[in-house]
């Protein structure tokens, strides 16, 4: 069971796996000389002839082979680690490359938890398939040939009989494998399923709350993980009988081959030292094999898992854009629509310019459609129809690194990583020196906190739970003021913050409008009375435009909007500015 594209791809690792089956073989040599040794030394015992001139000078040979055959036992497993580590890096390696060709749209392709399982545990399950798997593939082949020839010098009944029995290992191997792959192949399946399902109730847990649906979630995913026991169970049971079957094969082999030794001997034609070291040896004939047959289970579990990864390394790739942008980055929308599944429409017939350097709100009731827009404008949605223009250029034809450089894109859960306070910040400008990074700081009122503490060298949990909301939002706000872009979108920034911050990024973004493109999307109308232009949207469309000042005036939803925030407001003691 050897893909010769996954060898292909790992080309490295061939010298490894050469060098493993090489010191494996070295050790087996060293294994028959000290059983031989052994045999000798029974058999004169046997005679009561054993003398000190043949003692001592087979006690050193038996030394030297055990040193050699454990120097060699350390430097396979060196070669299993170099030939596993060559897999992990190349394969991630090649997995990494591939998302960045894919671009941030590559959720259209395949789901991000598929990707996670088999970036970590498909290329775990490879990486035994490399290290262990391939070097006892060729070693197993080796072994009972090498003892065959050792053997036939002794006794060559016996010789042929062991050898005879040894294929009936791989055969049963194949039996199992024709079962075993089909059944894999639903392992896999069952298990991405359940982590594409406890990703997207997990990132959507809050709006399950809401909606009171999280009850029916719980069902679900307990009817997943059930039917993910189900299939894990029937995999287990499939590798205990077929290592049962392996066992009950090797071990009968070798107690024929040790009846028909003990036979030669009993008749005369065989030693007593070429009877015993026949028996000792009887095992290592079927020892590689059988260790085979171990490993082929983790291999067949390697081989579903390549061929996940296959799939992902096979996904067709975006054209290559030529376009850059550059000038002045006006932003125009021409009746764009656009659907996740190709039949609900999220944004209909969608129509709207946005100038340079100028404050523009987008508004409207949950699911009408509106990060859905920023989502598109940061590339992460493609294929939408209509025509998207950013300083006069297609966003089609655009290259997505040159979007990135451009706009800047903070959400309410924008991520922070685990490490220090300086790291995070230098995601966003490498070369940004300590003074600018303090500066950003006290922009958004963080340096005070962060100087009573240990600085920018003060670290962060996973997600930077050891900070406060406001003050997670606030450091992405830093980090997002360094990347410096001329367009910045911010998509429910003040969502779930503590009022304190609200208003220091509000602030912020008022001050950024002066010099940068500012698009504000927030369902809490109070933040965007200032706007110099406000879009409305309901159920995907674009029903209204206008100031503040106009959109009131013209009594539609926007003013439903802004007085039913505004009453609820005053019923839970809130401000309206």
């Amino acid at each position: 069971m050897i893909n010769r594209r996954l060898v292909k791809m790992v080309p490295e690792s061939k010298k490894y796996i050469a060098q493993n089956v090489l010191f494996q073989w070295l050790a087996l040599i060293a294994n028959v000389c000290i059983s031989g040794c052994i045999a000798l030394l029974l058999e004169h015992l046997y005679q009561k002839d054993v003398t000190k001139s043949f003692f001592l000078p087979m006690l050193l040979v038996v030394f030297c082979c055990l040193t050699v055959r454990f120097a060699c036992t350390v430097l396979s497993n060196q070669m299993s680690f170099r030939s596993s580590q060559s897999v992990k890096v190349k394969l991630r390696s090649l997995i990494y490359q591939k998302l960045l060709k894919l671009g941030s749209n590559y959720h259209e392709q395949v789901q991000t938890s598929e990707i996670v399982q088999v970036a970590c545990e498909g290329v775990d399950q490879l990486e035994t398939y490399f290290g262990a798997y391939l070097p006892q593939f060729f070693y197993a082949m080796l072994a009972p040939v090498t003892l065959f020839i050792v053997m036939a010098w002794i006794d060559l009944p016996s010789a042929v009989i062991l050898l005879v029995c040894v294929p009936l290992i791989p055969i049963s191997i194949v039996i199992v494998q024709r079962w075993a792959k089909k059944l894999l192949q639903k392992y896999w399946g069952k298990y991405t399923a359940l982590g594409d399902t406890f990703l997207e109730n997990l990132q959507g847990l809050s709006t399950l709350k809401i909606y009171q649906a999280d009850e029916f979630k719980n069902i679900e995913m307990n009817e997943k993980a059930e039917e993910f026991r189900i299939i894990t169970m029937k995999v287990l049971t499939m590798q205990l009988n077929s290592i049962t079957i392996m066992d009950l094969i090797a071990y009968s082999g070798a107690a024929v081959g040790m009846i028909f030794a003990l036979r030669g001997f009993s008749q005369g034609h065989l030693r007593l030292a070429g009877c015993l070291l026949i028996i000792l040896l009887s095992a290592d004939y079927f020892i590689p094999m059988r260790r085979l047959g171990s490993f082929f289970h983790i291999a067949m579990n390697g081989m579903s898992a390549s061929e996940k990864i296959f799939h992902l390394l096979d996904l067709d790739e975006p054209e290559k854009k030529c376009e850059n942008l550059d000038g002045d980055l006006d932003i125009c929308w021409k009746h764009v629509s656009y659907s996740y599944d190709h039949q609900t429409q999220v944004l209909r017939d969608i129509s709207f310019h946005i100038s340079t350097n100028s404050f523009v709100s987008i508004v409207g009731q949950s699911g009408c459609g509106k990060s859905t827009i920023a989502q598109i404008l940061m590339t992460q949605n493609k294929g939408y129809e209509g025509s998207i223009t950013i300083g006069g250029k297609e966003l089609k034809n655009l290259q997505e690194s040159s979007v990135m450089n451009h706009i800047t894109y903070l959400s309410n859960h924008s991520y922070l990583f685990k490490g220090s306070v300086r790291d995070n910040l230098l995601l966003a400008n490498s070369t940004a020196t300590d003074k600018m990074l303090w500066e950003v700081l006290e922009k958004v009122h963080l340096a005070g906190f962060l100087r009573n503490e240990n600085g920018l060298d003060t670290m962060l949990k996973e997600q930077a739970s050891n900070l406060s909301g406001g003050q997670r939002q606030r450091l992405a706000l830093a980090r997002c003021l360094l990347h410096d872009s001329l367009i910045y979108i911010f998509d429910e920034a003040t969502s779930n913050i503590d009022s304190e911050s609200e208003e220091d990024i509000m602030r912020i973004m008022h001050a950024l409008a002066k010099e940068k493109t500012i698009i504000c999307i927030s369902h809490r109308l109070a933040n965007v009375v200032a706007s110099d232009q406000i879009y409305v949207l309901e159920n995907g469309k674009l029903v209204q435009q206008g100031t503040h000042q106009s959109l009131l005036a013209q009594k539609g939803v926007y003013q439903n909007l802004y007085d039913s925030q505004k009453n609820l407001e005053k019923i839970y003691g809130g401000n309206q500015e």
